[in-house]
């Protein structure tokens, strides 16, 4: 067959990878996101998780890669002078970051690239990255949140207070995301947050080589 034949020949298919995409998860403490994404991950074959990067050392248990990309204060810098993250923050004389490269990697890769970050961090991705999809994760109420926080023992009564507090910052800038889901039955939640997924996930078509 000769080569323009064969080009001729070629006709275009659906693959089963979707156009990449960026989803931005927020959500007060003790709402229940690590839960939603670990089902969510389940879920879906082309989802990334975005690891931040941080100055703070390793815990007992954690992995370089995995919980946390752990750098010295000077790598750190250098990331942040040359754009190489998309938001940072000082927390508690640490700083911690989102790196940009590996999420324009996976997302021109065709994946569905998930970052659990707090509300500050988020609006900041957003202003780098507009194309991003915010999803707001919030509780039944504060009431519900508070019984989630105590029953889960590991906050003392003056983080508890604190979080609440916070939680309460948070809920009002849930107009300045994309979606927002409530967390009270988790199947249902999990199931929205799939929906946003595949809403903006569209399947691509390339030619059949």
């Amino acid at each position: 067959m000769s080569d323009s034949a064969r080009n001729s020949s070629r006709y275009w298919v659906r693959r089963l990878s979707r156009s990449g995409n960026l989803f931005v998860i927020s959500g007060p403490s003790g709402v229940g996101k690590g839960t939603i994404l670990g089902e969510v991950f389940k879920r879906i074959d082309d989802g990334w998780y975005s690891v931040s990067v941080t100055t703070r050392k390793p815990r007992v248990g954690e992995t370089d890669g995995i919980d946390y990309h752990f750098v010295d204060d000077e790598a750190f810098s250098s990331l942040a002078q040359s754009e190489g993250l998309l938001e940072w923050a000082d927390v508690h004389a640490e700083r911690y970051g989102t790196p940009r490269a590996p999420i324009q990697e996976h997302i021109e890769r065709g994946h569905q690239v998930l970052l659990d970050i707090d509300v500050q961090g988020a609006l900041q991705i957003k202003d780098a990255m507009p194309e991003c999809v915010l999803v707001f994760i919030e509780p039944p109420s504060l009431e519900v949140l508070e019984q989630r926080l105590r029953g889960r023992g590991t906050d003392s009564e003056d983080q508890i207070v604190r979080r609440l507090r916070e939680a309460t910052h948070e809920i009002s800038l849930k107009p300045r995301y994309n979606y927002s889901v409530v967390n009270d039955d988790l199947a249902q939640a999990v199931q929205e947050v799939l929906t946003i997924i595949d809403t903006h996930a569209k399947e691509v078509e390339t030619p059949c080589q």
